[in-house]
């Protein structure tokens, strides 16, 4: 099992959440079945950026993203070094640490 912390995010879990998930699974599904529900407008395809997240502890146990995420990253808003799309982070057994950025290109969240 692969702890996840999420920090707090006004639109998606406001007091932050932690839970157990299963390696081998994509952060977005565990994010999901924990219900935080984060967007993924392309149904976890790599398609669009909507579920991306910053990878704030863990980021070295990823394996690094292909070439087809790398693209569309680019296109992310807020991207930072350690951004990832959570539907192709698959969760290995090291302990994660992400945020989940306040916009996207589908929605934009206020608060």
């Amino acid at each position: 099992m692969t702890r996840v912390i999420v920090l707090p995010s006004e639109a998606y879990c406001p007091q932050g959440a932690a839970f157990e998930a299963v390696a081998g699974q994509s952060l977005c599904e565990a994010l999901l079945e924990n219900g935080i529900e984060i967007e993924h407008a392309c149904e976890m395809s790599c398609a669009c950026t909507t579920c991306h997240v910053i990878v704030r502890e863990g980021f070295g146990s990823l394996t690094a993203a292909d070439e087809c995420e790398e693209d569309m990253l680019d296109k992310a808003w807020g991207l930072e070094p350690t951004s990832r799309l959570s539907c192709q982070v698959i969760l290995g057994n090291t302990d994660l640490v992400v945020e989940i950025p306040r916009y996207s290109i589908n929605q934009k969240h206020t608060g």
